[in-house]
């Protein structure tokens, strides 16, 4: 009676394994209440993600070494004030007196062998090199925030896969002890199928620790819990169509390329505006100052003055020769720097064109194994009906195809997040790229409120 009974019972739970494989193929959400996507997830991390915001400060700083830079063509002006008692004597003679002055000195650089203009570009080559590292810092943190996603789909699915595997087991235990019971097996049988489900329930405990892990990264990253996540994670129309493409792409769109060209040119600016410590400087000086008690006779003193001055520098010790030599040997170093980045920007792509590929090729190879190993478990179950097969023959035949059902999840959790790595390699994972539905960050506001202010402590939004 047992015997005709657990063919059924285990073939029903064989198709809720299948199906959990299936979901993640098909694109089916886990619940069935309105799922968050991954879209709505990255536009989350876009506007949480703690990292990509101190990137976005970091840039905010950096603004500011322009206005500094410009404050080269603007004037200084210095005020003082200075009151004391004086005592004048003479053998005999003491006399006391209370003195007091006040002064306004105001200096405007006239020319300074062109440090202002070559300071305030390299200023501006640093803040978009900056902008283009703030770039690079979002799409890793749209890569990151995809990856944990796709990661939290695939632990529940091999969660799921682990618990209709105990169910499975635990079937084939209940199986195994009614044909002992009634003269058809063995109390071996009936071991080897409570061991199984033992492990079983141990790798669904591995399971359970692997998706918290993934649920617990998934709130590093995007800010929020991980609660109802749509398996719908398709990134196949932003993924370049051949691997020459990917290239071109990369080469003009990647913004560690960008990044290294800004320094290039930063580095450049740094040279000349060094060089222009060798070249004279030109400055109006003007003062006006008003003195009480200066002397005996004379109880109020004003004056005013205005002079030109031009300092030429002859000497310094070589300390500015050197700098600029050392000067040169950075700009050297950027611009092997920039020939690294475009080296390991296609290495980059064309190592993830290759895993998506080679994902792509694994899940045909997978759902191949798992259709082939669903077949040869009903085989093996039925032979076993009828005293053709072990219960050793069932437990390994079921536990190849949670094997390949685990393969299949995997594989297909690498092709997506493959592809997420390739557009990513090629400079696309941005949220203007993918129509991210989000505030955008624009970083030329900020730069914009405060390249010309002339004073003020607070910065634009406040602070």
């Amino acid at each position: 009676m047992s015997g005709r009974s657990t063919p059924k019972a285990l073939v029903v739970t064989l198709g809720l394994m299948g199906g959990v494989a299936a979901s993640v193929l098909t694109g089916a959400s886990f619940s069935a209440a309105k799922a968050e996507t991954i879209w709505e997830s990255l536009a989350l991390a876009y506007a949480n993600n703690p990292t990509l915001n101190a990137a976005r400060a970091q840039l905010r700083g950096v603004d500011e070494n322009v206005p500094q830079a410009l404050a080269g063509w603007r004037p200084t002006v210095t005020a003082g004030a200075s009151a004391g008692r004086i005592r004048q004597g003479i053998d005999d003679f003491v006399d006391y007196r209370n003195n007091a002055s006040i002064s306004m000195t105001i200096s405007q650089t006239i020319f300074r062998g062109f440090r202002t203009i070559n300071s305030t570009r390299q200023a501006e080559a640093v803040v978009r090199a900056q902008r283009e590292s703030l770039n690079s810092t979002e799409q890793d943190t749209l890569l990151d925030a995809a990856t944990s996603y796709v990661d939290v789909i695939r632990d529940t699915a091999l969660v799921s896969l682990q618990r209709s595997d105990l169910a499975f087991l635990q079937e084939q235990v209940r199986a195994a002890r009614d044909r002992f019971d009634v003269g058809e097996g063995t109390r071996t049988d009936v071991s080897q199928a409570e061991a199984r489900a033992a492990e079983a329930r141990a790798s669904l405990n591995t399971a359970l620790a692997n998706l918290n892990t993934s649920r617990a990264i998934y709130r590093q990253v995007v800010g929020v819990e991980a609660k109802n996540l749509s398996a719908d994670t398709r990134i196949s129309r932003y993924v370049p169509k051949s691997v020459n493409e990917a290239l071109q792409l990369s080469e003009t769109n990647q913004p560690l390329i960008r990044q290294a060209e800004h320094q290039v040119d930063a580095a450049i600016f740094n040279i000349k505006a060094i060089e222009g410590e060798l070249l004279p400087t030109v400055t109006l000086d003007g003062s006006i100052s008003r003195s009480w008690g200066s002397s005996a006779s004379v109880d109020i003193t004003d004056n005013a003055q205005i002079f030109g001055n031009v300092s030429i520098p002859l000497y310094q010790g070589g300390g500015v020769s050197s700098r600029v030599r050392q000067a040169k040997e950075s700009l050297g170093q950027t611009r092997l720097q920039l020939d690294v980045a475009r080296d390991q920007v296609r290495a980059n792509v064309i190592s993830a064109w290759g895993n998506y590929q080679a994902a792509e090729a694994s899940i045909i190879a997978a759902q191949a194994a798992v259709e082939a190993q669903k077949l040869a478990l009903e085989g093996v179950i039925e032979e076993q009906r009828v005293g053709q097969r072990t219960t050793l023959d069932v437990l390994d035949a079921q536990r190849e195809l949670v094997t390949q059902q685990s393969n299949l999840v995997t594989a297909q959790r690498n092709r997506i997040v493959g592809g997420y790595q390739l557009v990513a390699s090629v400079g696309q994972l941005d949220a203007g790229s993918l129509g991210l539905n989000v505030a955008r960050y624009e970083p030329k506001q900020h730069y914009q409120a405060v390249r010309d202010q002339w004073f003020g402590l607070r910065t634009p939004d406040g602070r």
